[in-house]
Formats: C-alpha cells, sequence, structure tokens
C-alpha cells in the first residue's frame, strides 16, 4: 500500500496528473507534506502537449499563457524565467472572419468607429448600453450580450470568442458561470460602459501592487510560451517534484475504483496497483471523478457525469509560405458560426514563434468540433484534414496541399458552463461535504484556463494546509 505515512502525519493522494493537479502536488510537497499523485497517461501535464516531428514544433492543446503575477511566480520559482518566450508585437492583431473576409478586430476608438464587424446598428445599441436594467436571473451568454450590446456584437465578437475559449455555445453557456467579470460589473455598475471605466480607474493601484509582489512591468499583458513549448512548463513542475522526498509520482496508472475505510482512502489502478492517503484529492474531469466514486454516493456521481465535455480535435497544418497569399500578420483567426464553416478557428502558429516551422514555411494550429459540431468524433484523420484544409485554403488565399499534418483528438476538450452551472456545483459541494476528506477541483468549475488550473490547484493547496491546523479530524473542504 503506497502512500501512507507511517509516524501519523496526514497524507494526500491526488488522482489526476493534469496542471490542476500538479501545481497542487507542488505547493504541498514544498510544504514537506507526504502525496502521492496518480495519472492515467505516461506524460503529465493533460491537456498540454508540445509535440516535434521533423522540424515542426507543434501545440496540441493550449497554445499559449497568459501572463499575470501568480504564473510568474511559478514559472520563477523553476527557474524558467530566462527560457519564457513572448509573440512580436506584429501578432498582436487578431482577425474574424465576416462574409468570407478576414477582417481585423478595432484595436482602438478610431478603427472601432468603422469598423463593419460593429456597424450603425451595433453602435446604436452600444451608446445606449448604460440605460439597460441589470438581469434579475440567470440568462444565456447570448440573451446577456444581445440585451447588453446587440446582435451584431454577439455575431461577430462573442459568438466566434466563444468558440475558440470554450468550443461552446453562447446560447447554452450561463453569462454569469463563464464569464463572470461580465456578469460582475452589470451587477456592480448597473452597465458595463460605467464598469469598464472604473476598472480603467483602478488599473493604475492593480500596477502598484503586482510591482510590490514581482511581477515585471514586461511581462504584462504578454502571453508567453517557452522554445519547446508549454510541456516545458509541466516537466519543470514534474523535475521538481522529483526531486522533493516526500512526493511520489505514478503515470501510466487508471485508477479504476476508490472507497474510504479506517480514516483512509484506497485506489486501485488497472493493474490492480494501491494507493492510500488520508486525504483524497480529485482533480480529473467531472465524469471522470463522478465514474471514481461510483461506489461512494451515486448522487454525487450523476452530478458530475451531467457536465457535458463535447469532443474537440486540433488538426496541425504546414504549408510552403509562397503557398499562403494572405500576409498572416496576426494572432490568427476566428470564424463565426453565421459562416457556416465547420473550422471554429485557426493560430497562426508559425508568426507568433517563427521557429515552429522549417524555414520557407508556415504552421496553423486549427481547431474544430465543440457544440458546433460534435460529429467529428465520426470523422477520420483525413475528413478532418480535408475539411479544414479547405475552410482555411478559402479564406487565407492558399493554393496548394499541406506538406505537414498532424491531428489530436480531445473527446472530452473543455467543460461546458451551461445554464444551472452554479446550482449543480452548489449541488456537488452540498453532497462532497458528507464525505470525509475527499476534495473535488479541476477545470469544470473555477475557470477553464491553464492560469485559473494553477491558481485553484495552489487555492486548494493552502485550503488543506490551513485545515491541517486545526485540531481533530480535519473536515471536507470542497474550493
Amino acid at each position: 500500500m503506497q502512500g501512507v505515512t507511517q509516524d501519523g502525519e496526514q497524507s494526500f493522494l491526488i488522482i489526476g496528473g493534469g496542471i490542476t493537479g500538479l501545481s497542487l502536488a507542488l505547493e504541498l510537497g514544498r510544504h514537506n507534506k507526504s502525496v502521492t499523485l496518480v495519472e492515467a497517461d505516461e506524460q503529465l501535464g493533460g491537456n498540454i502537449r508540445s509535440v516535434t516531428e521533423q522540424a515542426w514544433h507543434m501545440e496540441l492543446g493550449p497554445n499559449t499563457l497568459m501572463a499575470k503575477p501568480s504564473l510568474y511566480k511559478l514559472i520563477n520559482s523553476l527557474n524558467l524565467t530566462e527560457k519564457a518566450i513572448f509573440p512580436p508585437e506584429a501578432s498582436r492583431k487578431r482577425y474574424v472572419v465576416k462574409d468570407g473576409k478576414l477582417i481585423a478586430l478595432p484595436d482602438g476608438l478610431k478603427s472601432a468607429l468603422k469598423s463593419p464587424l460593429i456597424g450603425f446598428e451595433g453602435w446604436r445599441h452600444l451608446l445606449t448600453e448604460p440605460f439597460r436594467k441589470p438581469a434579475s436571473h440567470e440568462e444565456t451568454l447570448a440573451a446577456f450580450v444581445r440585451r447588453r450590446l446587440g446582435q451584431n456584437i454577439l455575431s461577430h465578437f462573442v459568438d466566434p470568442f466563444v468558440s475558440g475559449v470554450y468550443a461552446g455555445a453562447p446560447e447554452r453557456l450561463s453569462a454569469k458561470a463563464a464569464f463572470p467579470r461580465l456578469y460582475y460589473l452589470e451587477q456592480a455598475h448597473g452597465s458595463l460602459l460605467r464598469g469598464g471605466i472604473a476598472q480603467m480607474r483602478n488599473s493604475k493601484k492593480k500596477r502598484a501592487k503586482d510591482h510590490e509582489v514581482g511581477f515585471p512591468e514586461e511581462w504584462r499583458g504578454k502571453l508567453v510560451s517557452f522554445p519547446g513549448g508549454l510541456s516545458t512548463l509541466t516537466n519543470g513542475i514534474r523535475h521538481e517534484l522529483e526531486r522533493l522526498p516526500n512526493v511520489r509520482l505514478v503515470t501510466g496508472s487508471r485508477v479504476e475504483k476508490v472507497n474510504r475505510k479506517n480514516h483512509t482512502w484506497h485506489a486501485v489502478d488497472q493493474k490492480g496497483q494501491a494507493f492510500a492517503g488520508h486525504k483524497l484529492i480529485l482533480t480529473t474531469p467531472a465524469s471522470v471523478s463522478g465514474s471514481l466514486l461510483s461506489n461512494v454516493n451515486a448522487e454525487l456521481q450523476s452530478e458530475l457525469e451531467s457536465i457535458v465535455y463535447p469532443p474537440l480535435a486540433a488538426v496541425v497544418l504546414g504549408y510552403p509560405e509562397r503557398a499562403v497569399k494572405h500576409p498572416l500578420d496576426g494572432f490568427g483567426m476566428l470564424i463565426p458560426s453565421k459562416e457556416k464553416k465547420q473550422t471554429l478557428g485557426v493560430l497562426f502558429s508559425s508568426t507568433l514563434f517563427p521557429q515552429r516551422a522549417p524555414k520557407g514555411h508556415v504552421l496553423f494550429t486549427c481547431f474544430i468540433g465543440g457544440r458546433r459540431n460534435p460529429a467529428v468524433s465520426d470523422q477520420s484523420d483525413e475528413q478532418l484534414v480535408n475539411t479544414v484544409s479547405s475552410d482555411i485554403s478559402q479564406l487565407l488565399d492558399i493554393d496548394a496541399q499541406p506538406v505537414f499534418t498532424k491531428v489530436a483528438r480531445w473527446s472530452q476538450a473543455i467543460p461546458q458552463y451551461d445554464i444551472g452551472h452554479l446550482a449543480r456545483i452548489a449541488k456537488i459541494d452540498q453532497i462532497a461535504q458528507t464525505c470525509a476528506d475527499l476534495h473535488l477541483i479541476g477545470n469544470w468549475r473555477d475557470g477553464i484556463s491553464v492560469g485559473d488550473c494553477i491558481d485553484n490547484g495552489h487555492a486548494m493547496a493552502q485550503t488543506l494546509l490551513g485545515a491541517e491546523t486545526h485540531t481533530g479530524t480535519a473536515a471536507a473542504v470542497i474550493e
């Protein structure tokens, strides 16, 4: 039995080695706690996958991280700050497709006034936004944006953004759950415009505070990666964990059942290998966590398994540079649903980081599937490549076939924070509190971004460490 200490000290059993589990294990391990982390895959990092084939360097999951103080602190603690790279200024431009043409998103008031993405009707709605009353009930994101900002903003800004971030549909996502900052701006200020102005006034205070905690100004507002991709970060955490004497990492071990006996949680993997810990933390996808808890609480299992994860595929395409007529002078393009394309969005990967493609070539990372097209699960790799290459060839004026292709499939890509999501989370918390020393976290709650997951893993560690300062048996804590 691995994981239970002999001296009476509390031990922690973490199931799931994505970025949430890694961040949690790192913080606990740095506080000299006994930690066993078990991951089903041979590779740690979850959806973070940096791959090199020949001279092509690609990301099959998240492509960049948004710099903020907590991320910088983590990177610095792993001695990786000198390896960090940032996209060139030229890549700041973002494109949205309208009527089959790429149109740059406005980068200031002057360009916004002329933008066909907003139009007269859009501006009429925007200028009257401060006079609309806040909602008194939970709304879909589509209803929220349509009410406050108008249909043009929904169609040309929010719809493609949601496809790119959530692989979701604004008609299903909860505004309060999926975009809480927008929701609370309305609730606190009665208007997004007034709330935005208030935030701008507070930005100087925030900058000063960030400076106090050692966050460099040159990192502010930047996207971050590494020459070897984002796996540099997860590998850095792994190497740090391997040096900590009280931490045990187990990969290639798919836990199939968990149960609690004699104040200890026990887990058994597909090989019959057993693990144990006084406290169990599941950082796996909601459906996996639900399945693991089938013998613990059927109602908890049902609630977790009801969280939807649509399938998504990353299709990576490489072309000779001369075959692409578009200048690729930006971050990438998002494709609104009204354009009737299957491809959700495209990153100009070799514009972001030129070393990602061989000399004389360009690299695209494209995404297809999600709520808009769940049928990707039934299509072959060849079909996905043909669909995506056809879509982007029309939009970017490409007159050749790709010379490099790679397809990565995520059967459960991104959890959907649909209407009722927050009520479901509250119910999960209520049920889970009846299971002593059980803790549930993951990107199915409290934010889907890599940065959110890092913060949530760290916060859970602080909660667990704080619980240890109390006498008696620690109560279950659900972040």
